[in-house]
């Protein structure tokens, strides 16, 4: 367990260096797409996570890095459809991604490269080495989660119920951040 955040941190970096297409367009009301997109991915988050978390035991411990990591690929796919709903999936970088996934898991983590601007946030673009301190530190909050999510997997119906409750809602938390993000960014400019 003492590797585990450096493992989390691996993982937090090989799913949000990878910023996935969207085949969502810009146009009618943003807002209720976007909000559509949300509720989609948060079902079918909190659908993945609860049966992950089925298997009991030790078996069922095997399941928290895969489940977490497909519930971020469900969440990263969410935040490349919201951005490209606003016009902005042209600026959708690995700090926009990370940013949007993990804030609300610890927002000292980005003071290095995320900051407020009035109602605005504003993410500028980090080193590589400030990614992996980012990324660890993420891990080590997330350490903590695995953990929990790793009992759950004692009591299998009630852990997955709650298990798969959690997604949904972090799911929903990362939805929001994605839309506050990309519906106040200035107006969609492709990049010359």
């Amino acid at each position: 367990m003492e590797h585990l955040p450096d493992t989390l941190g691996r993982a937090i970096l090989d799913v949000v260096g990878d910023v996935p297409s969207s085949r969502q367009v810009t146009g009618g009301d943003r807002e209720a797409h976007a909000q559509a997109i949300i509720d989609a991915a948060s079902r079918r988050a909190g659908l993945v996570a609860g049966s992950l978390a089925l298997p009991p035991g030790p078996l069922g411990w095997m399941t928290v890095l895969p489940e977490m990591v497909a519930i971020w690929k469900i969440q990263t796919q969410m935040v490349a459809d919201v951005s490209a709903i606003h016009g902005q999936h042209w600026r959708l970088g690995k700090e926009q991604m990370l940013f949007c996934l993990f804030r609300h898991t610890g927002a000292q983590v980005f003071r290095d490269f995320a900051v407020r601007a009035g109602q605005r946030w504003l993410v500028q673009a980090a080193t590589q080495m400030a990614m992996r301190d980012a990324a660890r530190r993420i891990g080590m909050n997330l350490s903590t989660r695995a953990i929990g999510r790793g009992v759950a997997r004692w009591v299998p119906i009630v852990g997955a119920v709650g298990v798969g409750t959690y997604a949904w809602y972090d799911t929903r938390q990362v939805g929001q951040t994605a839309l506050t993000l990309f519906s106040q960014a200035d107006p969609p400019l492709q990049p010359a």
